[in-house]
């Protein structure tokens, strides 16, 4: 093993969009390396060509970016163990596929598709363990040398061990062993069109970047075997291995899509912040000494440890990575917060990514339909009612002194949009019975619209407890609770019941707009 330097890598296939499940394995690999004062490597494996599609590279680059999760090696930063990118490195794989021929650990096959799929139907008929029957195992060099000489299509093939056993040991899950016979039977290295199989690029490319552990999900396990044997068979060491605990959904299975989001792009149009993201996924199967919740990056780099992985696998709660992300929320600055909501108040950004239409989570209400306010050629908000009178100027000015109101309220980014609708358009009076609090009735309502419409009035220029006392002095008054007597007061200001908190939107909104309101749904009663 390369001890002398930690060194690791997240090598992702570049055929869909970053997950949380490759998220955690690139998270816990970059924080090994930065505890470790080791190298962390990113690594293109894209050999399946068939689903590859640049989308998915810069997908992978941007979500990095996002998460601030800088790499040491690969990507636009080379390095000297380069290029890192699979496709880029064929000519390598040929050259150590052939000498695993030349050491006699691997041959030639030129078994075509038809006798290929005759096998499998008969192993399926027959109950039969699935896999190549080693026929051209058996091939003479003279058989051998005739089909290369008749331009007969190959690929190259593995020889596994036929008896014994393979035993390695993982980090967390302590020795393992295989019998030989159980691993798949002589495997593709070299395809016939000359591309590696993944099997092939990937030792190669971990020895030759001399990466010091391999950090991946438990579902890698049963590969394991054939990459130990395929070191045996280079007379190379293998690299320290680390099987992380799998990510399940609440019901214990693996998380997919049916539990919620899944994709990075996904959370990111939900309105999760990537510090919450970070410190959540960090403790998704992994503790720390000192059993705190919440830690920056920078903290988690300093405190990761092989030793505080879990064994069982981890439960992906989205009601405690809504937690986090409220509390990341509440400690942005006003300006902070500023920058991170207002793509979704004006529908682009983030607000735009990607949203499966079959995740159970409702889909965020965000955009100019919610908020009122667009963005305008030059980037600065603008209010869609052009009847509103608001200059870009005076937009921002009120969006700005919302945000301090709407800190303690929002559980996503995009609960904002909503929140700040009431600023920027005249909303329609609602119906009497979203008006009516439950214990009350239309006539004890319209007492309330009375009173709040004093309320309104006297407020400005008060204190916020002063303003607060006076909402209690009324409601006892009426002979309610304050909560019956706030309602209808919400509701005819702000059209609605979803507002940041109550006092402050009326002062922004000003005197006599918020009287305006009160007047106007007053008179629907």
């Amino acid at each position: 093993m390369y001890m002398s330097e930690v060194r690791v890598r997240y090598a992702p296939s570049p055929t869909g969009m970053q997950h949380i499940g490759g998220v955690r394995t690139a998270l816990f690999n970059y924080l090994y390396a930065r505890s470790q004062g080791g190298k962390f490597i990113l690594r293109l494996e894209d050999t399946d060509r068939t689903r590859f599609d640049e989308k998915y590279v810069q997908n992978l680059y941007d979500t990095m970016d996002w998460l601030g999760i800088d790499w040491d090696e690969g990507g636009s930063k080379g390095g000297e163990y380069g290029p890192y990118v699979q496709s880029e490195r064929f000519e390598l794989y040929k050259k150590y596929a052939m000498q695993l021929i030349e050491n006699g650990e691997a041959y030639y096959c030129f078994c075509d598709a038809e006798r290929l799929e005759r096998i499998r139907k008969i192993q399926t008929e027959n109950k039969m363990a699935p896999g190549y029957d080693s026929n051209c195992r058996h091939l003479t060099p003279e058989e051998v040398k005739a089909n290369l000489d008749a331009g007969k299509p190959y690929v190259i093939r593995l020889k596994v061990p036929l008896e014994g056993k393979t035993k390695f040991s993982d980090h967390l899950l302590g020795d393992i062993e295989w019998n030989n016979e159980d691993i798949s039977p002589d495997p593709v290295l070299l395809k016939s069109d000359g591309f590696p199989t993944y099997h092939l690029a990937n030792i190669v490319d971990d020895h030759l970047m001399k990466i010091s552990h391999v950090m991946r999900a438990q579902e890698w396990i049963p590969s394991t075997p054939l990459h130990v044997q395929m070191y045996r068979s280079f007379g190379w060491e293998h690299p320290e291995f680390c099987h992380l605990p799998m990510v399940n959904g609440s019901d214990g299975k693996k998380l997919s899509k049916r539990h919620g989001s899944t994709s990075l792009n996904e959370f990111r149009a939900r309105g999760y912040l990537p510090q919450a993201i970070v410190n959540y996924v960090a403790l998704l199967g992994c503790s720390y000494d000192d059993g705190r919740d919440m830690y920056t990056l920078e903290e988690l780099g300093q405190k990761f440890r092989l030793e505080h992985l879990n064994k069982a696998p981890a439960v992906f709660d989205y009601k405690k990575l809504e937690w986090y992300n409220g509390q990341y929320i509440r400690a942005l600055t006003d300006e902070e917060l500023y920058k991170w909501v207002l793509p979704f108040i004006t529908g682009t950004g983030d607000a735009t990514l990607e949203i499966n239409p079959d995740n159970p989570q409702p889909k965020p209400k965000v955009g100019p339909e919610y908020s009122g306010v667009s963005l305008g050629a030059d980037g600065e908000p603008v209010c869609v009612d052009a009847s509103m009178n608001m200059s870009s100027a005076d937009v921002k000015k009120q969006l700005m002194a919302l945000m301090p109101l709407i800190k303690e309220r929002l559980h996503f980014l995009s609960d904002a949009a909503e929140m700040v609708h009431f600023l920027f358009t005249e909303p329609a009076v609602p119906a009497k019975e979203n008006i009516i609090p439950k214990k009350l009735d239309e006539a004890k309502t319209k007492e309330v619209l009375v009173k709040a419409k004093d309320y309104v009035a006297e407020i400005f220029g008060m204190e916020h407890e002063a303003a607060e006392e006076l909402a209690k002095k009324y409601a006892e008054e009426l002979g309610i609770k304050l909560g019956d007597f706030m309602m209808p007061v919400r509701m005819a200001v702000t059209g609605s019941k979803v507002s940041p908190p109550l006092i402050g939107s009326i002062w922004i909104l000003g005197k006599e707009r918020a009287v305006a309101r009160v007047e106007r749904t007053l008179a629907t009663f």
